[in-house]
């Protein structure tokens, strides 16, 4: 299952999707365009958490973020929509993290490494992370439009992995923390089974971030999530890589 990740400060998500916009040449009105959608998401967020989903209104979120009602329907149909965007951009952010990581690196130790990005923005915040986890999960139809949108989650990361699943073997041994010593192989990228290889290293890995994620909020963040993902990761680590 994916993981419900999330955290306060919402804004930093975004706004790291944003300037990657920027660099892909968007034009000034879909630049700005976005950054409005942005900061709507950011100021709702903040609400959400500081008072609650359910009870926050429309009209506070409008009022927060300086515009109409009306304005704000021209970006969202509703205030679930606002958490289904503060989703994507998760996912956004995990994929571009993704990328980043060396070609040659199996893809194991990438998604790990990939994951940083969500562990940096959920520990900026622990309690903000702990009110939006207690929202998502506290509200069915919140949580299963949660799990609904996450599954894109794998469709984002997927060209990625197969990729790296039919990438040469980076050396005899992996030393990273998520791999402690493991012996990388090589992985054929072809084949009736290629897509299932797929999709099985993306899952176990989204489950471990979200086995880690419920860990960490079980210690009010008191035990660091890299230290207790690690452990989960290493745990389950394929053994091909």
């Amino acid at each position: 299952m994916p993981p419900s990740i999330s955290w306060g400060r919402c804004g930093a998500a975004y706004s790291t999707t944003v300037a990657g916009e920027v660099s892909a040449g968007l034009d000034l009105r879909e630049r700005t365009r976005r950054a409005v959608r942005t900061e709507l998401m950011s100021v709702a967020m903040d609400l959400f958490v500081r008072n609650g989903y359910e009870a926050t209104t429309i009209d506070e979120i409008v009022a927060a973020a300086g515009m109409s009602r009306r304005s704000f329907f021209r970006y969202f149909g509703s205030k679930e929509d606002v958490v289904l965007g503060h989703l994507d951009a998760l996912g956004a952010s995990l994929a571009e993290a993704l990328d980043q990581r060396p070609a040659n690196e199996d893809a194991w130790t990438a998604l790990r490494r990939a994951f940083d990005t969500l562990i940096a923005h959920q520990t900026s915040d622990p309690q903000g992370a702990l009110s939006m986890r207690q929202m998502l999960d506290g509200n069915p139809g919140l949580q299963a439009r949660n799990l609904e949108r996450q599954c894109r989650w794998h469709d984002r990361l997927a060209p990625q992995i197969a990729a790296r699943l039919s990438y040469p073997g980076t050396g005899p041994a992996d030393d990273s923390p998520a791999g402690a010593g493991a012996v990388v192989d090589s992985h054929p990228g072809a084949g009736p089974a290629a897509g299932a290889r797929t999709a099985a290293v993306i899952g176990a890995a989204l489950a471990c971030m979200e086995a880690a994620n419920r860990a960490w909020m079980a210690t009010d963040g008191r035990t660091p999530l890299a230290t207790i993902l690690d452990d989960v990761m290493r745990t389950v680590r394929p053994a091909a890589f």
